[in-house]
């Protein structure tokens, strides 16, 4: 009983530490463990007791790790790692996907793409504990405790993160029947200035649009419109009722293409297209159960995407 005490001892605190220094300090680590931030506290001040080590520089608005912090820490993450590793090994050989999977995405490609996937997933496997949150606020993983996330665009460059392509969504240039009955439609990106564009709005700026030039290349245009929106599927909407020209994925413009409500302009020439990932935080193993759904993206959405 001694010897198992004394191993006890050694772990303590160390997974409130770590939760702290991803957390991004004290307050959200106790958020995150149903905790109050004094026992937060107390637990890290035993911790740097027991190793003799100032882990964290505290002022009153935040901390720090110190350099003894830093290289603790990384160590922390090498054994957690290796722990991880045994569950994998174990949840491998069970070959029984389990536990809690909490996957972040935007809120229209999430509804529309990603969630039936997910559905499907969760269903052939009972004992998953799936969670879908749907944001155009780009979370942070780690901070927010997400398992995964799916992106759309350049990934960039954080150490923090890994990735795997999942595939691309290309957008289309429509109209409705009705408006090419009265404005005609655009042969050119000149004559873009002679309709109405229904343009993507964040903040105080449009996204522009890219679409072929005269020989097909494509080019960045800067919208200048009247009618602006900060939501795909208003933009979508204002097109089929006749409001003007719009420039969406073609997965949420499918469907209305398909039933006459929209006409696909242009869909002979070259198209621009976004790629999607799938994000997680940087550890050595992966959960069988994000490996798997991981795969599954992999596999499936590109089809989703493309309908």
């Amino acid at each position: 009983m001694v010897g198992s005490k004394s191993v006890r001892d050694r772990f303590d605190g160390i997974e409130v530490f770590v939760e702290a220094v991803e957390a991004g300090g004290f307050a959200k680590a106790a958020d995150r463990l149903s905790l109050t931030r004094s026992a937060v506290g107390k637990s890290i001040a035993r911790l740097e007791e027991r190793l003799g080590v100032r882990l964290f520089q505290r002022t009153t608005k935040m901390q720090c790790l110190t350099e003894d912090g830093q290289q603790y820490y990384e160590r922390c993450l090498r054994a957690i790692d290796e722990l991880r590793a045994g569950e994998v090994m174990l949840e491998t050989g069970r070959q029984e996907v389990a536990g809690r999977l909490r996957v972040s995405a935007s809120v229209l490609f999430g509804r529309y793409c990603v969630a039936p996937i997910l559905r499907a997933y969760a269903r052939q496997h009972p004992r998953l504990e799936l969670e879908l949150s749907f944001s155009d606020r780009q979370v942070d993983l780690i901070a927010d405790g997400f398992d995964l996330a799916i992106r759309n665009g350049a990934l960039g460059h954080s150490s923090a993160l890994r990735g795997r392509r999942l595939g691309s969504q290309r957008k289309v240039l429509c109209a409705s029947p009705s408006y090419i009955a009265t404005k005609g439609e655009p042969r050119s990106i000149k004559d873009l200035t002679n309709h109405d564009l229904l343009a993507y709005w964040r903040g105080d700026h449009g996204l522009a649009w890219q679409l072929p030039d005269q020989t097909g290349t494509l080019t960045d245009v800067a919208v200048t419109t009247r009618l602006r929106f900060d939501d795909l599927e208003v933009i979508a909407d204002a097109a089929v009722e006749g409001m003007g020209l719009c420039w969406l994925p073609y997965w949420l413009l499918r469907d209305r293409i398909r039933q006459g409500e929209l006409v696909e302009l242009w869909a002979d020439r070259p198209s621009a297209s976004m790629e999607f990932y799938a994000v997680w935080p940087a550890a050595q193993y992966l959960p069988l159960r994000s490996r798997l759904a991981i795969d599954v993206l992999a596999s499936e959405l590109p089809k989703s995407v493309e309908g």
